[in-house]
Protein backbone atom coordinates (compact mmCIF):
# COMPACT_ATOMS: atom_id res chain seq x y z
CA UNK A 1 0.00 0.00 0.00
CA UNK A 2 1.40 3.11 -0.74
CA UNK A 3 1.88 6.25 1.24
CA UNK A 4 -0.33 9.25 -0.06
CA UNK A 5 -1.19 12.79 1.12
CA UNK A 6 -4.55 11.42 2.21
CA UNK A 7 -3.26 9.10 3.93
CA UNK A 8 -0.06 9.31 5.63
CA UNK A 9 0.54 6.89 8.51
CA UNK A 10 3.56 9.05 9.89
CA UNK A 11 3.90 12.63 10.52
CA UNK A 12 7.25 14.14 11.54
CA UNK A 13 7.36 17.92 12.28
CA UNK A 14 10.40 19.58 13.11
CA UNK A 15 11.03 23.74 13.91
CA UNK A 16 14.29 25.26 13.71
CA UNK A 17 14.81 26.57 17.27
CA UNK A 18 16.05 30.03 17.14
CA UNK A 19 18.35 31.58 18.42
CA UNK A 20 20.33 28.27 19.03
CA UNK A 21 23.36 28.73 21.68
CA UNK A 22 26.92 28.80 19.20
CA UNK A 23 28.87 26.03 21.54
CA UNK A 24 26.09 23.93 23.80
CA UNK A 25 26.02 21.18 21.45
CA UNK A 26 29.50 20.51 22.71
CA UNK A 27 28.13 19.26 26.11
CA UNK A 28 24.69 18.15 24.72
CA UNK A 29 25.75 13.82 25.06
CA UNK A 30 26.98 15.22 28.81
CA UNK A 31 23.18 16.69 29.36
CA UNK A 32 21.53 13.66 27.75
CA UNK A 33 22.84 10.76 29.88
CA UNK A 34 19.52 10.40 31.67
CA UNK A 35 17.72 10.34 28.29
CA UNK A 36 20.11 7.43 27.44
CA UNK A 37 19.60 5.60 30.18
CA UNK A 38 15.86 5.82 30.02
CA UNK A 39 15.95 5.27 25.98
CA UNK A 40 17.96 1.93 26.83
CA UNK A 41 15.20 0.43 29.00
CA UNK A 42 12.53 2.04 26.71
CA UNK A 43 13.95 0.29 23.53
CA UNK A 44 13.90 -2.99 25.21
CA UNK A 45 10.44 -2.94 26.48
CA UNK A 46 9.79 -1.62 22.65
CA UNK A 47 10.89 -4.65 20.98
CA UNK A 48 8.84 -6.69 23.47
CA UNK A 49 5.67 -4.71 22.84
CA UNK A 50 6.42 -5.39 18.97
CA UNK A 51 6.48 -9.41 19.26
CA UNK A 52 3.29 -9.15 20.98
CA UNK A 53 1.88 -6.77 18.70
CA UNK A 54 3.23 -9.24 16.21
CA UNK A 55 0.79 -12.24 17.37
CA UNK A 56 -1.93 -9.81 18.30
CA UNK A 57 -2.14 -8.85 14.51
CA UNK A 58 -1.70 -12.37 13.82
CA UNK A 59 -4.38 -13.79 14.98
CA UNK A 60 -6.99 -10.64 15.46
CA UNK A 61 -5.65 -8.38 12.34
CA UNK A 62 -5.25 -5.63 15.22
CA UNK A 63 -2.96 -3.84 16.92
CA UNK A 64 -3.75 -3.03 20.69
CA UNK A 65 -3.82 0.23 20.95
CA UNK A 66 -2.22 0.75 24.27
CA UNK A 67 0.91 -0.78 23.01
CA UNK A 68 0.34 0.68 20.12
CA UNK A 69 0.39 4.32 22.03
CA UNK A 70 3.06 3.13 23.72
CA UNK A 71 5.42 2.68 20.77
CA UNK A 72 4.77 5.46 19.20
CA UNK A 73 5.27 7.46 22.37
CA UNK A 74 9.26 5.71 22.20
CA UNK A 75 9.53 7.02 18.69
CA UNK A 76 8.15 10.57 19.82
CA UNK A 77 11.05 10.14 22.56
CA UNK A 78 13.52 9.33 20.39
CA UNK A 79 13.04 11.73 17.59
CA UNK A 80 13.12 14.51 20.27
CA UNK A 81 16.19 13.50 21.94
CA UNK A 82 17.57 12.84 18.52
CA UNK A 83 16.42 16.53 17.42
CA UNK A 84 18.44 18.64 20.48
CA UNK A 85 21.43 16.38 19.50
CA UNK A 86 23.16 14.61 16.79
CA UNK A 87 20.32 14.15 14.35
CA UNK A 88 19.73 17.57 13.66
CA UNK A 89 21.21 20.07 16.89
CA UNK A 90 18.32 22.13 16.09
CA UNK A 91 17.17 23.42 19.02
CA UNK A 92 18.44 24.01 22.95
CA UNK A 93 15.12 23.58 24.51
CA UNK A 94 15.90 20.49 26.61
CA UNK A 95 13.39 17.52 26.19
CA UNK A 96 10.99 16.70 28.19
CA UNK A 97 10.66 13.30 29.64
CA UNK A 98 7.50 12.29 28.27
CA UNK A 99 6.05 9.33 26.08
CA UNK A 100 2.81 11.72 25.34
CA UNK A 101 2.29 14.35 22.54
CA UNK A 102 4.27 17.57 23.42
CA UNK A 103 2.77 20.27 21.02
CA UNK A 104 4.99 22.88 21.91
CA UNK A 105 7.95 21.36 21.33
CA UNK A 106 10.23 21.83 18.17
CA UNK A 107 10.23 18.04 17.03
CA UNK A 108 6.74 16.18 17.20
CA UNK A 109 5.84 12.65 15.42
CA UNK A 110 2.26 11.53 15.32
CA UNK A 111 1.50 7.74 14.08
CA UNK A 112 -2.18 7.59 12.98
CA UNK A 113 -3.68 4.31 15.03
CA UNK A 114 -4.89 1.57 12.14
CA UNK A 115 -8.24 0.18 12.90
CA UNK A 116 -7.04 -3.61 11.12
CA UNK A 117 -3.45 -4.55 9.65
CA UNK A 118 -3.09 -7.63 6.92
CA UNK A 119 -2.01 -10.73 8.88
CA UNK A 120 -0.23 -11.66 5.43
CA UNK A 121 1.85 -9.07 5.66
CA UNK A 122 3.00 -8.88 9.17
CA UNK A 123 4.33 -11.98 8.12
CA UNK A 124 6.88 -10.30 5.96
CA UNK A 125 6.87 -6.78 6.00
CA UNK A 126 9.41 -6.12 8.87
CA UNK A 127 11.96 -8.09 7.38
CA UNK A 128 11.13 -9.12 3.74
CA UNK A 129 9.40 -5.96 2.09
CA UNK A 130 11.58 -3.52 4.68
CA UNK A 131 15.33 -4.77 2.87
CA UNK A 132 15.28 -2.19 0.51
CA UNK A 133 14.79 0.35 3.16
CA UNK A 134 17.21 -1.14 5.30
CA UNK A 135 19.95 -0.35 3.27
CA UNK A 136 19.10 2.71 2.78
CA UNK A 137 18.63 4.12 6.44
CA UNK A 138 21.83 1.76 7.55
CA UNK A 139 23.62 4.57 5.39
CA UNK A 140 21.32 7.45 7.14
CA UNK A 141 22.16 6.62 10.56
CA UNK A 142 25.37 4.29 10.36
CA UNK A 143 26.66 1.67 12.23
CA UNK A 144 28.20 2.68 15.34
CA UNK A 145 31.26 3.36 16.40
CA UNK A 146 32.80 -0.04 16.37
CA UNK A 147 35.26 0.03 14.22
CA UNK A 148 38.34 1.52 14.89
CA UNK A 149 39.24 4.89 15.32
CA UNK A 150 40.37 6.81 12.36
CA UNK A 151 38.77 10.09 11.00
CA UNK A 152 37.49 7.67 8.22
CA UNK A 153 35.68 5.22 10.11
CA UNK A 154 34.29 7.69 11.96
CA UNK A 155 32.65 9.45 9.05
CA UNK A 156 31.60 6.26 7.86
CA UNK A 157 29.99 4.93 11.13
CA UNK A 158 28.36 8.34 12.53
CA UNK A 159 26.02 7.69 9.76
CA UNK A 160 25.28 11.23 7.18
CA UNK A 161 22.69 12.34 9.34
CA UNK A 162 24.88 12.68 12.45
CA UNK A 163 27.66 14.36 9.70
CA UNK A 164 25.53 16.81 8.33
CA UNK A 165 24.13 17.53 11.83
CA UNK A 166 27.69 18.40 12.64
CA UNK A 167 28.55 20.24 9.65
CA UNK A 168 25.14 22.36 10.71
CA UNK A 169 26.27 23.30 13.92
CA UNK A 170 30.05 23.80 13.06
CA UNK A 171 28.68 26.34 10.59
CA UNK A 172 26.26 27.86 13.36
CA UNK A 173 29.14 27.87 15.78
CA UNK A 174 31.32 30.44 13.18
CA UNK A 175 28.83 32.22 11.40
CA UNK A 176 25.94 32.38 13.57
CA UNK A 177 23.32 31.18 11.38
CA UNK A 178 22.71 27.33 10.59
CA UNK A 179 22.01 26.77 7.11
CA UNK A 180 18.41 26.65 5.88
CA UNK A 181 19.04 24.11 3.01
CA UNK A 182 21.11 21.77 5.54
CA UNK A 183 18.11 21.71 8.22
CA UNK A 184 15.54 21.14 5.52
CA UNK A 185 17.82 17.95 4.47
CA UNK A 186 18.28 16.50 8.12
CA UNK A 187 14.66 16.87 8.58
CA UNK A 188 14.20 14.69 5.30
CA UNK A 189 16.32 12.22 6.04
CA UNK A 190 15.12 11.97 9.66
CA UNK A 191 11.85 11.67 8.48
CA UNK A 192 12.63 8.15 6.02
CA UNK A 193 14.27 7.09 9.02
CA UNK A 194 11.15 7.03 11.04
CA UNK A 195 8.87 6.46 8.90
CA UNK A 196 10.60 3.07 8.52
CA UNK A 197 10.61 2.55 12.01
CA UNK A 198 7.00 2.91 12.19
CA UNK A 199 6.69 0.47 9.41
CA UNK A 200 9.06 -2.13 10.86
CA UNK A 201 7.40 -2.17 13.96
CA UNK A 202 4.30 -3.14 12.35
CA UNK A 203 2.48 0.21 12.94
CA UNK A 204 1.26 0.69 9.27
CA UNK A 205 0.61 -0.88 6.56
CA UNK A 206 1.90 1.79 4.24
CA UNK A 207 4.99 0.78 2.84
CA UNK A 208 7.36 3.59 3.19
CA UNK A 209 7.95 5.67 0.28
CA UNK A 210 11.44 6.45 -1.23
CA UNK A 211 10.96 9.96 -1.08
CA UNK A 212 13.27 12.43 0.67
CA UNK A 213 10.68 14.97 2.07
CA UNK A 214 12.83 17.80 2.69
CA UNK A 215 11.63 20.40 5.20
CA UNK A 216 10.09 21.05 8.83
CA UNK A 217 7.02 20.65 7.84
CA UNK A 218 4.76 17.81 6.02
CA UNK A 219 1.93 19.28 4.04
CA UNK A 220 -1.89 17.21 3.79
CA UNK A 221 -4.15 16.22 6.50
CA UNK A 222 -2.17 14.63 9.54
CA UNK A 223 -3.40 11.18 11.03
CA UNK A 224 -5.18 10.72 13.56
CA UNK A 225 -2.92 10.80 16.90
CA UNK A 226 -1.82 8.90 19.59
CA UNK A 227 -2.21 10.51 22.93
Amino acid sequence: MAETGAHRPVTVEAELDEPLSRWLWLVKWILLIPHFVVLFFLWIVFFVVTVIAFFAILFTARYPRPLFDFNVGVLRWSWRVGFYSTAAFATDRYPPFSLGREPDYPARLDVGYPERLSRGLVLVKWWLLAIPHYIVVGFFVGGGGAGGGTEEQWFWSAGLITVLAFIAIIAKAFTRTYPEGLFDLITGLNRWVLRVAAYAALMTDAYPPFRLDKGGSERGPAPERSP
